[in-house]
């Protein structure tokens, strides 16, 4: 049975920081890209930061300098830090495990950061 759990979510002020964690079980952690996205009520969910299985990453303009995604295949966790965060940064932000060569795809439940003073 496949699982990935977020965690780390919670209320901060504007510049504040916060690191995110997924923890991936039931699959070959190494094998997959794994993204985060977050999403806002009545919205899409939307790109912020992915890293692939080879260590690359891409990030969202909206975020770029600001969070860092890294992964630990070891333990089969992917982190996201999140730094000098915005109120636009409010959102419920979600983990994906993405084999793209056996075309698998699984979500976490999401953790939900909000950003206000």
């Amino acid at each position: 049975q496949v699982q990935v759990v977020e965690s780390g979510g919670g209320s901060v002020q504007p510049g504040d920081s916060l690191t995110l964690s997924c923890v991936a079980s039931g699959i070959t952690f190494r094998t997959y890209d794994i993204a985060w996205y977050r999403q806002l009520p009545g919205t899409q969910r939307a790109l912020v930061a992915e890293i692939t299985r080879t260590g690359g990453t891409n990030y969202a303009d909206s975020v770029m300098g600001r969070f860092t995604i890294s992964r630990d295949n070891a333990k089969n966790t992917a982190f996201l830090q999140m730094n000098n965060l915005k109120p636009e940064d409010t959102a419920v932000y979600f983990c994906n495990a993405k084999d793209t060569i056996v075309a698998k795809s699984h979500w976490g439940q999401g953790t939900k950061v909000t950003v206000s003073s």
